[in-house]
């Protein structure tokens, strides 16, 4: 029912009131100290728009009011901790220099609109620091502090993340080099159309678990974003 719906919204944004201010282990769920991850906090933004729109849908202003607020106070957080000047991108937490290639979200989430000079620029960085053979790593294991996450050394690209690209790249108008980077990664799929977690690019072989949900959502959304650009070019 509308009544029970808007109950347990509501309970969910106020628990998420309390707790998108504290750090966490982030997506990836690092094995360092708890840290103010920038897509952890881009994630509460998304609930508090949606929460926004929920509200307003349901004629309820109190509901719509309240996380309209919160969600502009998030971004105000965001954009004045999370983005780096000098590289022109958004970066992995508050107050580091690495990046991460889920910064490449802040544009498919909406957090940054297609149009923003953030979008290309941030892209750009995460090309310029992460891809490995055409593909995306997460983020760089290779950093002097990288053993803090458990993950020293060397690890394959993520699947996910590279279709995070395409999607990124569609757009924002890269239509071509979404569509090449698609086909690509397409053709990677086994014999039943299964992707892993992880691709090793020099040996040719998946790695990490297999199959893997968050490749193949990933995939989807990719066709989807790839296929809306390409329709909007027709």
């Amino acid at each position: 029912s509308t009544e029970r719906s808007s109950a347990a919204a509501a309970g969910l944004i106020d628990l998420l009131e309390v707790l998108w201010r504290e750090p966490d282990s982030g997506i990836w769920e690092v094995r360092s100290e708890p840290r103010h991850f920038v897509f952890s906090k881009v994630s509460a933004w998304r609930a508090f728009d949606d929460g926004a729109r929920f509200g307003e849908l349901l004629g309820i202003d109190g509901h719509a009011k309240k996380c309209a607020a919160l969600r502009d106070a998030v971004r105000a957080d965001v954009e004045a901790n999370g983005w780096d000047p000098q590289r022109q991108t958004f970066v992995q937490s508050y107050g580091s220099d690495r990046l991460d290639a889920t910064a490449l979200l802040l544009v498919t989430s909406g957090f940054l609109a297609p149009d923003d000079p953030r979008s290309a620029s941030t892209i750009a960085a995460v090309e310029r620091e992460l891809l490995h053979h055409g593909f995306l790593r997460r983020y760089r294991t290779d950093a002097p502090d990288a053993s803090v996450d458990g993950v020293g050394g060397e690890e394959g690209v993520f699947l996910a993340c590279s279709f995070w690209l395409v999607s990124a790249r569609a757009m924002t108008g890269r239509v071509d080099e979404a569509r090449e980077l698609f086909a690509r990664l397409i053709g990677l799929c086994n014999d039943v159309g299964l992707l892993s977690e992880e691709y090793d690019p020099v040996a040719q072989r998946m790695l990490g678990n297999f199959p893997q949900a968050f490749s193949h959502e990933a995939l989807i959304a990719a066709a989807i974003a790839l296929d809306a650009a390409v329709q909007a070019t027709a």
